[in-house]
């Protein structure tokens, strides 16, 4: 279906039974949001743009979309996300990141469901990642099922920082898959998955000494090992050619970071309760 004929279909909003909001958090994404919220355009009745302090034209961009733009100071990922939603006038939320757009396929999902009223009230679907102009189906990076579309009544956003995910007060919500893929553009280039990869194993460490847990170097090496054996071979990373070993081996550094960096929290925090 062309383009024009896509957004046609999203123009008659009269028969629509639910009101759709879409939330995004942003912190100078200007190469990436028009991309983003291009693709919801024609599906939201609300975009909602939640902005950790932009420096770049981040939100000059969002303003063409008529998006709901918040600055807030960024505590973390499920913090943010969570905010979002509280800023969403409409039940049903689709939650997308700054580098994420949904396909056309996907759309049409969307669409259907939106015209039924979202009878499912929970909905996921699979996230297909481009890196460095690769699209990626192995490595353990497909179908990444994300639970996207939900009526935020339903749950909130949890788990642990930087990998949120949504969480529902239950296990009896129906949670329907839809036709699609999120389309996900991770890195631009090499640089930026190793710039990425530190700041993550970082986060994560952080979260992970605030919540009491505990490691050791034997424990990163069998963690990190594992982690590049599990990608690498099970997942099948090596059809991917040489992006699927840099991917296999730039999460396997980032595990040994994580534990590594934990280790050196917890070591730190000893010596501070000895003093």
């Amino acid at each position: 279906m062309s383009e024009a004929n896509l957004f046609s279909t999203f123009d008659d909003r009269n028969i629509f039974m639910k009101s759709l909001s879409v939330a995004v958090i942003t912190l100078n994404e200007e190469k990436n949001i028009r991309r983003c919220l291009s693709s919801i355009a024609h599906l939201a009745d609300e975009i909602v743009v939640i902005d950790s302090y932009s420096t770049d034209q981040t939100e000059a961009i969002c303003s063409e979309f008529g998006a709901q733009f918040e600055k807030r100071v960024f505590e973390g990922y499920i913090q943010q996300k969570n905010y979002a939603l509280s800023r969403c006038k409409n039940d049903f939320v689709l939650s997308l990141d700054a580098d994420e757009a949904i396909s056309e396929e996907l759309a049409l999902s969307i669409y259907e469901e939106k015209k039924k009223g979202f009878p499912s009230g929970t909905y996921n679907m699979n996230r297909l990642t481009n890196y460095c102009g690769q699209w990626i189906r192995h490595c353990g990076w497909y179908p990444d099922v994300k639970l996207r579309l939900f009526d935020k009544q339903l749950g909130s956003w949890g788990g642990t920082n930087p990998h949120d995910k949504f969480i529902l007060k239950n296990n009896t919500s129906e949670v329907s898959h839809l036709n699609g893929d999120i389309l996900h553009y991770s890195y631009y280039t090499i640089e930026e998955h190793y710039e990425q990869a530190n700041h993550f194993a970082d986060v994560a460490a952080k979260a992970l000494h605030l919540n009491g847990k505990h490691s050791s170097l034997l424990l990163a090496a069998v963690k990190t090992i594992a982690k590049f054996l599990r990608n690498y071979i099970i997942k099948a990373g090596f059809l991917e050619g040489r992006n699927g070993f840099t991917i296999c081996k730039i999460s396997a550094l980032e595990t040994w970071w994580k534990y590594t960096r934990l280790i050196r929290l917890n070591t730190k925090n000893l010596v501070n309760d000895k003093d």
